[in-house]
Protein backbone atom coordinates (compact mmCIF):
# COMPACT_ATOMS: atom_id res chain seq x y z
CA UNK A 1 0.00 0.00 0.00
CA UNK A 2 2.72 2.59 0.61
CA UNK A 3 4.44 2.17 -2.43
CA UNK A 4 0.98 3.00 -4.58
CA UNK A 5 1.20 5.87 -1.85
CA UNK A 6 4.40 6.65 -2.97
CA UNK A 7 4.08 6.54 -6.96
CA UNK A 8 0.72 8.61 -6.27
CA UNK A 9 3.46 11.37 -4.61
CA UNK A 10 5.61 10.93 -7.27
CA UNK A 11 3.05 11.37 -10.13
CA UNK A 12 1.80 14.45 -8.58
CA UNK A 13 4.92 15.98 -8.30
CA UNK A 14 5.91 15.43 -11.18
CA UNK A 15 2.73 17.34 -12.61
CA UNK A 16 3.36 20.57 -10.76
CA UNK A 17 6.66 20.88 -12.43
CA UNK A 18 4.97 20.55 -15.65
CA UNK A 19 5.00 24.23 -16.20
CA UNK A 20 8.76 24.72 -15.44
CA UNK A 21 9.54 21.58 -17.51
CA UNK A 22 7.89 23.16 -20.60
CA UNK A 23 9.80 26.31 -20.28
CA UNK A 24 13.23 24.34 -20.17
CA UNK A 25 12.10 21.74 -23.02
CA UNK A 26 11.71 24.85 -24.85
CA UNK A 27 15.03 26.32 -24.36
CA UNK A 28 16.34 23.27 -25.80
CA UNK A 29 14.33 22.23 -28.56
CA UNK A 30 13.70 26.62 -29.96
CA UNK A 31 10.51 24.82 -31.01
CA UNK A 32 6.81 24.29 -29.33
CA UNK A 33 6.17 20.95 -31.09
CA UNK A 34 9.84 19.07 -30.32
CA UNK A 35 9.22 20.69 -26.83
CA UNK A 36 5.82 18.64 -26.14
CA UNK A 37 6.70 16.08 -27.64
CA UNK A 38 10.02 15.75 -25.64
CA UNK A 39 8.05 16.91 -22.40
CA UNK A 40 5.87 13.18 -23.07
CA UNK A 41 8.79 11.47 -23.15
CA UNK A 42 10.28 12.81 -20.52
CA UNK A 43 6.72 12.51 -18.07
CA UNK A 44 6.39 8.65 -19.55
CA UNK A 45 10.37 8.11 -18.89
CA UNK A 46 9.70 9.36 -15.64
CA UNK A 47 7.28 7.39 -15.16
CA UNK A 48 8.30 3.91 -15.56
CA UNK A 49 11.60 4.50 -13.86
CA UNK A 50 10.24 6.33 -11.18
CA UNK A 51 11.72 2.95 -8.98
CA UNK A 52 15.22 4.96 -9.53
CA UNK A 53 13.98 7.89 -7.86
CA UNK A 54 15.08 7.70 -4.53
CA UNK A 55 13.77 10.92 -2.99
CA UNK A 56 17.19 12.27 -2.19
CA UNK A 57 17.80 15.89 -3.73
CA UNK A 58 15.23 18.09 -5.86
CA UNK A 59 13.22 15.39 -8.47
CA UNK A 60 13.21 18.84 -10.28
CA UNK A 61 17.11 18.07 -11.11
CA UNK A 62 16.72 14.40 -12.06
CA UNK A 63 13.42 14.97 -14.26
CA UNK A 64 16.02 18.15 -15.85
CA UNK A 65 18.73 15.99 -16.02
CA UNK A 66 16.76 13.28 -18.10
CA UNK A 67 14.97 16.21 -19.97
CA UNK A 68 18.50 17.39 -21.10
CA UNK A 69 19.68 13.59 -22.10
CA UNK A 70 16.48 12.63 -24.03
CA UNK A 71 16.91 15.87 -26.44
CA UNK A 72 20.90 14.89 -26.99
CA UNK A 73 19.80 11.68 -27.97
CA UNK A 74 17.00 13.38 -30.20
CA UNK A 75 19.76 15.48 -32.01
CA UNK A 76 21.78 12.61 -31.95
CA UNK A 77 19.06 10.68 -34.20
CA UNK A 78 18.47 13.28 -36.48
CA UNK A 79 22.05 14.28 -36.84
CA UNK A 80 22.15 10.21 -37.93
CA UNK A 81 19.08 10.55 -40.45
CA UNK A 82 19.90 13.91 -42.26
CA UNK A 83 23.68 12.63 -42.83
CA UNK A 84 25.35 15.61 -40.82
CA UNK A 85 25.89 19.22 -42.61
CA UNK A 86 26.13 22.73 -41.84
CA UNK A 87 23.03 22.45 -39.16
CA UNK A 88 25.33 20.39 -37.12
CA UNK A 89 28.36 22.64 -36.15
CA UNK A 90 27.22 23.82 -32.71
CA UNK A 91 24.61 20.43 -32.07
CA UNK A 92 23.46 20.45 -28.08
CA UNK A 93 24.40 16.60 -28.61
CA UNK A 94 28.21 17.59 -28.91
CA UNK A 95 28.08 19.18 -25.17
CA UNK A 96 29.38 17.75 -22.35
CA UNK A 97 26.28 15.15 -21.10
CA UNK A 98 27.09 17.74 -17.58
CA UNK A 99 26.62 21.17 -19.23
CA UNK A 100 24.25 23.54 -18.17
CA UNK A 101 21.08 24.64 -19.81
CA UNK A 102 22.17 28.00 -19.96
CA UNK A 103 25.38 26.75 -21.90
CA UNK A 104 22.69 24.71 -24.59
CA UNK A 105 20.78 28.02 -25.09
CA UNK A 106 24.05 29.94 -25.62
CA UNK A 107 25.35 27.27 -28.39
CA UNK A 108 21.76 27.12 -29.70
CA UNK A 109 21.60 30.90 -30.05
CA UNK A 110 25.08 30.66 -31.53
CA UNK A 111 24.10 27.96 -34.00
CA UNK A 112 21.31 30.22 -35.19
CA UNK A 113 23.39 33.53 -35.46
CA UNK A 114 25.97 31.47 -37.44
CA UNK A 115 23.40 29.97 -40.17
CA UNK A 116 21.69 33.40 -40.93
CA UNK A 117 24.94 34.92 -42.10
CA UNK A 118 25.53 34.29 -45.91
CA UNK A 119 26.56 30.95 -47.22
CA UNK A 120 30.07 32.35 -48.43
CA UNK A 121 30.45 33.94 -44.86
CA UNK A 122 28.98 31.27 -42.37
CA UNK A 123 31.34 28.75 -44.41
CA UNK A 124 34.43 30.19 -43.83
CA UNK A 125 33.42 30.99 -39.94
CA UNK A 126 32.41 27.17 -39.86
CA UNK A 127 36.24 26.20 -41.33
CA UNK A 128 38.35 28.40 -39.21
CA UNK A 129 36.76 29.69 -35.69
CA UNK A 130 34.59 26.18 -35.52
CA UNK A 131 36.98 23.66 -37.49
CA UNK A 132 40.02 25.00 -36.57
CA UNK A 133 41.76 25.42 -40.07
CA UNK A 134 43.92 27.87 -41.68
CA UNK A 135 43.38 30.66 -43.64
CA UNK A 136 45.28 28.73 -46.33
CA UNK A 137 43.27 25.34 -45.33
CA UNK A 138 40.14 27.15 -45.61
CA UNK A 139 41.16 28.72 -48.97
CA UNK A 140 41.90 25.42 -50.78
CA UNK A 141 38.84 24.03 -49.15
CA UNK A 142 36.22 26.66 -50.55
CA UNK A 143 38.50 26.98 -53.94
CA UNK A 144 39.36 31.03 -53.04
CA UNK A 145 42.20 33.15 -52.68
CA UNK A 146 43.32 33.25 -48.80
CA UNK A 147 42.97 37.17 -48.76
CA UNK A 148 38.81 36.42 -49.40
CA UNK A 149 39.16 34.10 -46.78
CA UNK A 150 40.66 36.36 -44.98
CA UNK A 151 37.81 39.21 -45.56
CA UNK A 152 35.43 36.77 -45.33
CA UNK A 153 36.27 35.81 -41.99
CA UNK A 154 36.50 39.46 -40.78
CA UNK A 155 33.29 40.44 -41.90
CA UNK A 156 31.61 37.47 -40.52
CA UNK A 157 33.30 37.98 -37.24
CA UNK A 158 31.78 41.91 -37.17
CA UNK A 159 28.68 40.48 -37.87
CA UNK A 160 28.49 37.79 -35.29
CA UNK A 161 29.78 40.31 -32.77
CA UNK A 162 27.08 42.81 -33.86
CA UNK A 163 24.10 40.13 -33.98
CA UNK A 164 25.43 39.02 -29.88
CA UNK A 165 25.44 43.00 -28.98
CA UNK A 166 21.90 43.16 -29.93
CA UNK A 167 21.08 39.89 -28.71
CA UNK A 168 22.66 41.11 -25.06
CA UNK A 169 20.44 44.65 -25.42
CA UNK A 170 17.54 43.10 -26.15
CA UNK A 171 18.23 40.84 -22.79
CA UNK A 172 18.55 44.21 -20.64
Amino acid sequence: MRQAAEMKDFRRDLVSLLPKMRRFAMTLTRDVNDADDLLQEVCERAITRSHLWNGEGRLESWVYAMTRNLWVDEIRKRKVRSGGGMADIFDPAELNVEATAEKAVYVNQLHKMILSMPEGLASVFLLVNVEGYSYREAAEILAIPIGTVMSRLSTARLRLAAMLSEDAERRA
